[in-house]
């Protein structure tokens, strides 16, 4: 199947179906629903699809289709289906092509078949043929026609050329022609009468009205011929003719407009130009279409790579969700497995009060009962229901105590590591004084060995190590005290160029200003966008980051952990906090690893406030600004200002 025509071999008619499934063939064909013309000028038969021959000319696939539609040994669909295509070929397809008169009887000539079953009603094209060999031979194809058509007409009415009547356009209007240009031309100091340039269209219907005014002026003997012959008559009969290369190259007023408006052109070379023009656009619009089918297959796989990140998006988090779920459902289990097995503890110890009550209640109604039970019995059974209910009493307390024993054993666990981790801290640091004092004492004892030396000498030499020592010690405490004041200096310096840089430090610069602990708001419209509409997406962010910048403030909320690394304490960030899993979960990595950063700079530059704080900032580096970059950067700003004024 092709263009949504069957192949011979896929159904047949009988001969008495022939003829509708011949009109029915001939309709689908002008419907357009088919490929016949090939982007290189020729054609191809829609029936013949898996044959070796595809591309034909106009003439031999004319004469093809026929051969086919005429022959007694095809069957009955593959003949109806070609003659169809042959009364498309010369009926629908030769007027849409411009194919040339001459080409045009050659093709029907030779595609012509005594055993044919109708014959086609003639075209325009072939009706002027006809008509035209009526009264002369059809003109060569060597012959040469000013192009674009043109036709001479003399001895016109001069009150036509100014306006005054309008007998001439009338006499041409069945003529169809598309202008007229009135030249007065005068030969020897005479007058030799108007001459009219009749102009066609630029078709093959134009030459086709050109050569019918021809032969409508021949057959009244007033041709170019007779023209010639009475040249000295200038009467008021009208002569006409198409202009030819005689026409062209005369040296009058005539020849002269014809070579400044036009060009000579065989029927060939006309054909051959617009066969040429109509290849050029049909590889235009065969390169447009690869190019837009190229783009849909572009946009296509586009489209795909997009479902595919879409539906892996959706299954992870489908995942996440399952995994969170199935925690979930294992914690919930755990517990309601711990509280039945409370409850039912309980229960066993109310069903064995129970019976102990239903005992001492049956043994006091036997008692009761019995008039020789004395009074110490009685007190006795008195001192069990009373214990009985000391114990109930004391069960239930019980429960409350061990409750509370849970919540506090909790609590000395946490303490008991914070302390543990103290005593590790005490110990390291006691192990490094005895260390260093049992190194002074080694020291000591190999001076006190040293040959040659008195036990003055050694006195001495502690001494002076002693004093030594108190130097270095006084020297100690004045670096210290000079470093802090120092490093005091250092921090006002600090702040006031903070608030002296703030107008200087703006837009993007090495270094600036930046909010330690503050959330990056892009992170959280990013997020919005992709989860909300886009006219709310902005106040939604907004909102969120507002929420989690209050959240930061929150001392009870300290997601950190104190890790001991080559005897360093070290605070490192708790990643599977539950605050911070489920905004991973809600709003992905970004707007999570916002606040992380946020929480890390807030735990190392203002611990206590939790509250931004502003801090001089190498943007380039990603660190804290010394104050030796900001000082640089300051004086090469300065010197930039200083040398623009």
């Amino acid at each position: 199947m092709e263009n949504g025509f069957s192949s011979d071999e896929d159904t047949d008619v009988s001969d008495s179906e022939v003829e509708d499934y011949e009109e029915e063939s001939y309709t689908a064909l002008r419907t357009g629903n088919h490929r016949i013309c090939n982007p290189d000028g020729t054609f191809r038969c829609p029936f013949c699809a898996g044959k070796k021959k595809r591309d034909y000319q106009f003439k031999d696939l004319l004469q093809h289709a026929t051969g086919i539609g005429a022959s007694s040994s095809r069957k009955g669909s593959l003949k109806a289906n070609h003659r169809a295509f042959a009364r498309f070929l010369q009926r629908d397809l030769a007027p849409s092509i411009s194919l040339p008169p001459a080409d045009l009887k050659a093709a029907v000539t030779a595609a012509a078949v005594p055993s044919a079953p109708r014959s086609p009603s003639p075209s325009p094209l072939s009706s002027l043929t006809t008509a035209a060999a009526a009264d002369s031979e059809p003109p060569p194809e060597e012959e040469v026609f000013v192009w674009p058509w043109m036709a001479v007409l003399v001895n016109a009415d001069p009150s036509d050329a100014e306006g005054e009547t309008n007998s001439l356009a009338d006499q041409l209007a069945e003529f169809h022609p598309t202008d007229t240009v009135f030249l007065h031309l005068e030969k020897g100091g005479r007058s030799t009468g108007t001459t009219v340039i009749v102009k066609f269209q630029h078709s093959w219907g134009g030459f086709e009205n050109a050569m019918y005014f021809e032969k409508r002026f021949k057959a009244s003997r007033c041709g170019r011929e007779q023209w010639i012959e009475l040249q000295g008559d200038v009467s008021s009969t009208l002569y006409g003719w198409i202009a030819r290369s005689d026409d062209y190259n005369e040296d009058s007023g005539i020849g002269r407009y014809l070579r400044k408006h036009g060009e000579l052109k065989t029927i060939k070379q006309v054909t051959e130009e617009e066969n040429k023009e109509k290849g050029k656009l049909v590889a235009n619009l065969a390169y447009q279409i690869d190019v837009k089918n190229q783009h849909l297959h572009d946009w296509e796989v586009r489209n795909n790579k997009t479902n595919l990140v879409i539906h892996q998006l959706i299954y992870e988090k489908d995942k996440l969700h399952q995994a969170y779920n199935d925690e979930m459902r294992n914690l919930q289990r755990t517990a309601r497995d711990t509280t039945l097995k409370i409850f039912e503890e309980n229960e066993k110890l109310k069903a064995e009060l129970d019976l102990k009550r239903k005992e001492v209640e049956s043994r006091s109604k036997e008692l009761d009962n019995k008039e020789a039970q004395n009074e110490d019995e009685r007190k006795k059974l008195d001192d069990e229901k009373q214990k009985v209910e000391e114990a109930s009493m004391l069960q239930k307390e019980t429960e409350e105590e061990v409750l509370r024993l849970i919540e506090e054993q909790k609590k000395e666990k946490e303490a008991a590591l914070a302390r543990v981790l103290q005593l590790e801290k005490e110990i390291d640091h006691k192990q490094q004084l005895e260390l260093e004092i049992e190194n002074l004492q080694w020291n000591l004892k190999i001076m006190k060995q040293m040959e040659g030396e008195d036990a003055a000498d050694i006195q001495e030499m502690e001494q002076k190590l002693e004093r030594e020592r108190e130097e270095l010690e006084s020297l100690n405490n004045t670096l210290i005290k000079k470093e802090r004041e120092s490093n005091d200096e250092l921090q006002a310096a600090r702040k006031e160029l903070l608030t002296g840089l703030e107008d200087l430090l703006t837009g993007r610069t090495l270094i600036g200003i930046k909010r330690m602990g503050e959330l990056d708001e892009k992170a959280f419209q990013n997020a919005a966008k992709k989860k909300f509409k886009s006219d709310e997406a902005d106040i939604k962010a907004a909102e969120l980051c507002s929420s989690w910048q209050e959240e930061l403030k929150n001392p009870s909320w300290h997601p950190f952990k104190i890790v001991v690394t080559n005897g360093k304490e070290e605070e490192l960030l708790v990643e599977d906090d539950p605050k911070l899993k489920k905004l991973w979960i809600e709003y992905g990595d970004d707007v999570c690893n916002a606040v992380k950063t946020a929480l890390k700079e807030l735990n190392e530059y203002n611990p206590s406030g939790r509250y931004v704080v502003p801090e001089l900032w190498n943007f380039k580096d990603g660190r804290k600004a010394s104050m030796k970059e900001i000082v640089q950067y300051i004086i090469k700003h300065w010197k930039s200002s200083k040398r623009k004024k």
